[in-house]
């Protein structure tokens, strides 16, 4: 019987945190140790690598995800390691997981098997206090917000006017509407609002791509709440709340270091979703791992139609930032279920099946190609998998011109994915063509960028929306926000805005259910379908088998 993720990570050897940092030269000095695993590195170091050669970074992504799996942070953990392997002096950057779905779906989101990042119960947990740091800022926001109303609304705000909700990092169906201010006067103002996940935050969003206190603090300054009853925005600094809001955040911005099984020095800071917001760690983290080392392993979340798109069209636009290599990352088991097969008969050998939902991979290459980046695709292997189902990928792949590689390394750790890391070096290696260019231009219209991401990367039609939500794009641009990237809400199952139409949905058009500022951190939020920003349960959510046992051990997180 093989043992579970936590199994695996609770017998792992842990290196006190100070060899890790050692590995990369970072002096002591610059260590703020949480206990003996997990430590922030300072802003100060940061600043004094300003001028250091930039290693090269490789973005791991993936096609759509199904309830098969994918395995996108298992094999950037495990390429990071076989890559350290093969003598390439290697870091890894991911996301800190939100609460949310580790309690609801994932039940953890640290990688999985023996390519896994570590602690992984503190990691997946309350880790160094980031996202409650986070959510605390937003909050405060909020608060000064209610405040300022109560205490005569100087700034004449249109209680229907306001845009600013509140956040908490737990999937709460409940509090996605409420009525806030009941119970009199004492109470503050009667209104509607609601609550996002503290991963919708656009204070996330701002917190992961700022690169000092500074930076921070102007872009929290920024932050549009609300509107007067003449129509002009209300940011936080009118309400004088981002001085503050940047203290809640002072300590958490310091990237967090921590290890892989095999010891690999990884970054994970920042956690953006990527079907309702960018989707990527943050840039002093990736920018600090470009610094230390020659290769800098980092994810963006979900399929190349979400986390890759935003990588590239907003983290890499606004840092200045490229990648060298793209992994794609599949699974035999999830492209039988774009072939159309039930989750309960993916056991079954059906290379027609992977036959037919290679489709979806085909796109995401096609994707990726769109930015001319080279790729390689990554088939996460799976014991199930036959060598039949798996030449299928590997012929299909050739005939794209594409090298497909089967990677063990869930079971193997870094030694599972050698072939792989072999491959990526070369690609990376290649004379830069520096052919890279972005989906879409800073000139085109709002409507024109959200219309390239949907053509261009979902394979729609065209975009459609009603009259007030047309009259939103014109009304953001006359405000001067027209150069922004935008940052697409949607589903993460399917190229569509649909969830049920698996492998490569044609003929369809992306309806846009509402269009939102986010001037802080300096992208235009477009919600399409029924994506929610505040997610639920399932009905049988993974908390209800996390527990600890009474030597204090966590059990069942994956």
């Amino acid at each position: 019987m093989s043992l579970s993720d936590i199994e695996i990570a609770s017998a792992a050897k842990i290196r006190p945190i100070t060899e890790i940092a050692a590995k990369l030269h970072i002096p002591d000095d610059d260590l703020e140790l949480y206990g003996k695993y997990k430590a922030k590195i300072s802003l100060d170091y940061f600043r004094s690598l300003e001028h250091a050669p930039a290693g090269k970074l490789i973005l791991v992504t993936a096609i759509n995800p199904t309830p098969a799996g994918e395995g996108k942070t298992t094999t950037s953990v495990g390429l990071g390691d076989a890559l350290n392997r093969i003598g390439k002096r290697t870091v890894i950057c991911l996301r800190e997981p939100s609460l949310g779905p580790c309690f609801g779906v994932k039940g953890g989101a640290a990688g999985g098997g023996y390519a896994q990042v570590i602690p992984m119960e503190d990691i997946n947990l309350h880790f160094t206090g980031d996202f409650h740091a986070i959510g605390a800022a937003h909050n405060l926001l909020s608060a000064m917000l209610d405040n300022h109303l109560t205490h005569g609304n100087v700034l004449n705000i249109d209680v229907n006017r306001i845009t600013w909700r509140r956040v908490v990092d737990m999937n709460d169906r409940a509090l996605r509407d409420i009525v806030l201010g009941l119970g009199g006067s004492a109470n503050g103002t009667p209104r509607e609002s609601g609550y996002d996940i503290t991963v919708a935050s656009e204070v996330m969003a701002i917190f992961c791509l700022s690169e000092s206190l500074k930076e921070l603090r102007e872009r929290l300054g920024k932050i549009v709440v609300a509107y007067t009853r003449d129509k002009k925005p209300v940011t936080a600094a009118d309400l004088k709340a981002h001085g503050a809001m940047t203290v809640l955040l002072k300590d958490a911005l310091k990237p967090n270091l921590v290890q892989t099984l095999e010891g690999t020095p990884a970054f994970v800071h920042g956690g953006p979703f990527a079907n309702i917001a960018h989707g990527c760690n943050s840039v002093l983290a990736t920018k600090l791992g470009m610094r230390l080392a020659d290769y800098t392993v980092t994810e963006a979340g979900f399929g190349a139609d979400l986390g890759a798109e935003k990588f590239l069209d907003i983290k890499c636009r606004k840092a200045g930032i490229q990648p060298s290599v793209v992994v794609i990352v599949a699974t035999v088991r999830a492209l039988k279920m774009h072939g159309g097969v039930l989750k309960a008969d993916l056991g079954k050998p059906n290379p027609a099946a992977v036959e037919k939902g290679i489709e979806n991979l085909e796109k995401h290459l096609e994707n990726i190609r769109m930015y001319n980046l080279p790729a390689v695709v990554a088939i996460n292997h799976f014991t199930t998998d036959t060598d039949e189902e798996v030449a299928v990928i590997e012929r299909h792949c050739q005939t794209l011109g594409v090298r497909a590689i089967k990677a063990d390394h869930w079971a193997r750790g870094g030694a599972g994915a050698e072939d792989l890391a072999r491959a990526v070096v070369a690609l990376a290696d290649q004379p830069a063509a520096n052919n890279f260019q972005f989906l879409y231009t800073d000139e085109m219209s709002l409507w024109n960028k959200v219309r390239a991401v949907a053509q261009n990367i979902y394979g729609a039609d065209n975009i459609m929306a009603d009259v007030k939500i047309r009259q939103k794009f014109k009304d953001f641009e006359a405000a001067g926000h027209g150069h922004l990237p935008v940052c697409m809400a949607k589903t993460q199952y399917s190229l569509s805005t649909d969830p049920a139409l698996l492998g490569r949905p044609k003929n369809f058009d992306v309806q846009i259910r509402d269009v939102k500022l986010s001037a802080g951190a300096g992208f235009i939020v477009v919600l399409t379908g029924d994506i929610m920003t505040m997610p639920g349960l399932p009905k049988a959510p993974s908390a209800e088998i996390i527990d600890i046992n009474e030597d204090g051990k966590i059990v069942g997180l994956f």
